[in-house]
């Protein structure tokens, strides 16, 4: 990964994990449900943030070289390859 996606998903990351933690200790203590779900949803939301600043560093940088290949079959595999990592079923 190339900067700034690395840092900004390094830094969602670790806020996601103090998140866990809090969610965690929310459970154990028997908060009520609907702030963990709330914190949930927020953990889930900044691991989606972070799922983007991959997919778009991927895109910026190792795109490139598997679309410059220039063959039919690779461009279709790294097609494919965004797809799943996108959460797209094909055809």
């Amino acid at each position: 990964m190339i900067d700034p996606y690395k840092s900004k998903a390094v830094t969602n990351l670790r806020k996601v994990s103090g998140q866990i933690e809090r969610v965690l200790k929310m459970i154990e203590q028997g908060k009520y449900c609907m702030d963990i779900a709330q914190q949930v949803n927020a953990a889930l939301g900044l691991l989606k943030k972070t799922n983007h600043y991959v997919l778009e560093s991927h895109l910026v940088t190792c795109s490139e070289k598997k679309l410059r290949r220039g063959d039919r079959k690779s461009k279709e595999l790294f097609a494919e390859e965004i797809m799943r990592a996108c959460n797209v079923t094909s055809r």
